[in-house]
């Protein structure tokens, strides 16, 4: 399957997608929205055999938003009506949050508006230490979106994520690692080499218990303690079930690797 706004590829049971519109810093447009559609409806439907999926962007941004190109006021001063939000954005926030797999960001270079949200909702975030974390919806009269008023408190506390939506500054990949927004920045020239060696190890671990893992740990931002001690009952009995757990436990008592098939 061929795309006009994305690379995709799998090797090692790890899907690659790259944004690519490296002339217009990776920005969403409503083609590159069908695409991840089809992506996400290919790893879904496990066709692809991928237990993680990686999400860059090619060139020297990672993604710099929404394209304005598309969003453009009538003649008459009065916005044009959009339901990209809830059309596009929405659901694809929602897909990778279920996506029964590992979800890793690889930031390159810049993350603005709609591209920052689309790297917090991905499970975990690798960036490069020159990369920029921009909110800069306030820029163009806006609020954050696709989920930044959501993660960005969660992620860095009421004061900051304040100062970050209504200044519209960027941070760095390294600030951003240490203000814990982000799992981990690496030197540049190492990213996309730290990232694949990463998912590659993520995809050869018990791909239903990490599924799990990601459906608690986002859950217990909203439930009360019994709520959350019901959820990991629940979660615990069917990741019992497994042939991982099985192939876990066996390879613990017989002291050697575990070898997970995913199952």
């Amino acid at each position: 399957m061929s795309f006009d706004t994305l690379l995709f590829d799998v090797a090692d049971n790890v899907a690659t997608m790259t944004l690519n519109r490296p002339d217009k810093l990776n920005a969403f447009v409503a083609q590159m929205h069908a695409e991840i559609r089809q992506v996400l409806d290919r790893l879904e439907s496990g066709e692809t055999g991928a237990r993680c999926l990686l999400i860059t962007g090619a060139g020297r941004g990672f993604c710099s938003g929404q394209d304005l190109t598309e969003r453009r006021p009538s003649a008459d001063g009065t916005p044009t009506p959009s339901t990209s939000l809830v059309d596009n954005f929405h659901p694809m926030a929602m897909r990778l949050r279920d996506l029964e797999m590992p979800v890793v960001a690889a930031v390159n270079g810049v993350a603005a508006g709609a591209g920052a949200s689309l790297a917090l909702n991905c499970d975990i975030v690798l960036a490069a230490k020159s990369a920029r974390f921009i909110q800069v919806f306030e820029r163009i009269g806006l609020v954050p979106d696709v989920g930044s008023t959501y993660f960005l408190p969660r992620l860095v506390g009421q004061a900051r994520a304040m100062g970050l939506a209504m200044l519209a500054e960027p941070i760095t990949g390294e600030q951003a690692e240490s203000w814990g927004m982000i799992w981990r920045a690496v030197e540049d020239d190492a990213l996309m080499d730290e990232a694949t060696i990463f998912t590659k190890h993520l995809a050869t671990r018990p791909t239903v218990a990490l599924a799990g893992i990601k459906r608690a740990i986002r859950a217990s931002f909203d439930n009360g303690f019994e709520a959350q001690l019901a959820l990991e009952a629940k979660t615990q009995a069917a990741c019992g079930l497994t042939a991982d757990n099985r192939e876990g436990i066996n390879a613990f008592l017989e002291k050697r690797q575990p070898v997970f098939q995913g199952r």
